[in-house]
């Protein structure tokens, strides 16, 4: 992850965000990234758990399950 890109924040968002989490992230840019990474990884395991459910209902269908 070589390149960034900005985002603008509301500066009072911001300052609650240190606040709150500023003694377990250095800045608001690694709460914020580490932040979307979560909710990214969550919605990855969210589709696998769906074609999960595809696949049990597909072998129900053919009596292995």
């Amino acid at each position: 992850m070589n390149s960034t890109r900005s985002v603008c924040l509301p500066e009072e968002l911001c300052r609650t965000a240190e606040q709150r989490y500023g003694s377990r992230f250095a800045s608001v840019e690694e709460l914020v990234t580490h932040l979307l990474h979560e909710l990214l990884r969550d919605d990855a395991s969210k589709m696998d758990e769906s074609e999960l459910e595809i696949i049990e209902q597909r072998l129900r269908g053919l009596g292995y399950v």
